[in-house]
């Protein structure tokens, strides 16, 4: 699997000012995989060390954090010599020794020449037990599910994603069936990668389902192990997002969780499960004007499950409903193609993400981006037959003085219309990136 986060890794490795690198996300995003990729391809040894169960790990980092000591343990644990820069230590499944954590600030103070990167499940690290985070110490990295540019490849659509990738839109209008077929898959399947890959090799649909079941379940597991006492609220929030997402207006309802809920009674829990990277938090902003930081309303937002496959999995959609035609978009008020789009731009590190609307207008734009220092409002709709009446008052009337140029993202082909432009679903992901790149060219110059 080729995965776009790689190219970050390469340049952490050159980087004059490398410090040890945590690679962060969900559970089963591949993080152990890449990494373990990366060490093989890049450098002449690795040194791979789980942390789970793993008893001589747990009495080296929890004796004296001599960095010297360190590196002699990992040594002798492992089998095999380590040399800086030459060797790359990677140690897995760091949530379950909390002291591996801390101790890497010592590592950066006093052997930044040696190639260490961690990984671990966000539950655990989120709760490192008493040991202290080493903040400015280390490089952190985001690893989502795989995005759609990323899914292509791996089921064997190595052009299709070229011409994604390139840019090249009258090609991609060529292909556009075979891209609405794989976009559908890619709905059912999600950017999980053992789904994917289980789907590369067989398209076993049933096989599918029990692997997104079985993730679904380890979430709910690691949910009742890592939060406490705020474990049944964080369930209840969970198992509402669905129907949140059902609604038309798609902001989250304290009151869809438990009549009479506030706020306060489910804060933590929804920040628990965003830190934990199973739901992406979208800002309500109430300005188009950069940077939309400043404009940002924490107090109105909409949650998004991390995967659009898992989504499916977890209200039970059939293979047959998300397969075959074009339903799949509109169903559920277009909650998947909403759920797509939002998280092909969380994979987009450098890509700011709100969505618009007023208290006193029906005036609403899904998404609002800012990619360097354009803002981008952003309307999706799930089928052929589209009108953007919000996405052209917000453009042409509410901010006119800003010289918007709007973009939707719809199941119709490219077209530019001058203050819009309608690009299709598939191209999603690749469509921001070109724009970004633009942008950074005009900066340049």
């Amino acid at each position: 699997m080729n995965r776009q986060l790689y190219r970050q890794l390469l340049e952490w490795k050159t980087s004059p000012d490398r410090k040890p690198l945590m690679l962060y996300g969900a559970r089963q995003v591949g993080k152990t995989y890449l990494l373990c990729e990366f060490g093989k391809n890049e450098f002449s040894d690795m040194v791979y060390v789980n942390c789970y169960r793993n008893e001589a790990m747990h009495t080296l980092f929890n004796g004296q954090p001599d960095v010297d000591r360190l590196i002699l343990g990992l040594s002798v644990i492992s089998g095999k010599t380590i040399v800086p820069g030459e060797t790359f230590v990677f140690l897995d499944e760091v949530q379950e020794i909390p002291s591996v954590v801390s101790s890497l600030k010592y590592f950066c103070e006093n052997a930044r020449e040696l190639h260490i990167a961690t990984a671990g499940s966000l539950l655990g690290v989120m709760n490192l037990k008493g040991e202290s985070f080493p903040v400015g110490k280390v490089d952190i990295l985001k690893l989502y599910p795989m995005s759609f540019e990323e899914f292509l490849p791996a089921v064997g659509e190595d052009r299709l994603a070229e011409i994604l990738s390139e840019g090249d839109w009258s090609m991609a209008e060529v292909c556009s069936e075979r891209l609405r077929t794989r976009l559908r898959e890619y709905y059912y399947v999600g950017g999980m990668p053992e789904a994917v890959v289980r789907f590369a090799s067989g398209r076993n649909v049933e096989e599918i389902r029990r692997i997104q079941d079985n993730i679904l379940t380890a979430y709910q597991t690691d949910i009742s192990k890592h939060s406490g006492s705020h474990s049944q609220s964080i369930r209840m929030v969970w198992d509402s997002i669905p129907s949140q997402l059902a609604r038309e207006n798609k902001k989250f309802i304290y009151g869809a969780v438990r009549k009479g809920a506030r706020s306060r009674d489910y804060e933590t829990a929804i920040q628990w499960l965003v830190d934990a990277g199973l739901v992406h938090r979208l800002e309500r902003c109430r300005s188009a004007k950069s940077p939309l930081k400043f404009y940002a309303d924490p107090s109105a937002f909409k949650l998004f499950l991390l995967d659009v496959g898992l989504l499916g999995a977890l209200v039970g959609t059939s293979a047959g409903a998300t397969l075959i035609g074009d339903g799949i978009f509109s169903e559920y008020k277009g909650a998947f193609t909403e759920n797509f789009v939002m998280q092909q731009l969380a994979s987009l590190s450098e890509v700011r993400t709100y969505y618009f609307s007023k208290d006193n207008s029906s005036v609403e734009v899904d998404f609002l981006i800012q990619a360097n220092d354009r803002v981008i409002p952003i309307e999706v709709k799930a089928e052929e037959n589209v009108r953007s009446k919000s996405l052209s008052s917000f453009v042409n009337n509410e901010f006119a003085d800003c010289h918007l140029k709007g973009l939707r993202f719809s199941m119709k082909g490219f077209k530019d219309q001058d203050w819009m432009e309608n690009v299709p679903l598939y191209a999603t992901g690749s469509y921001i990136k070109k724009l970004m790149v633009l942008g950074e060219k005009k900066t340049e110059i």
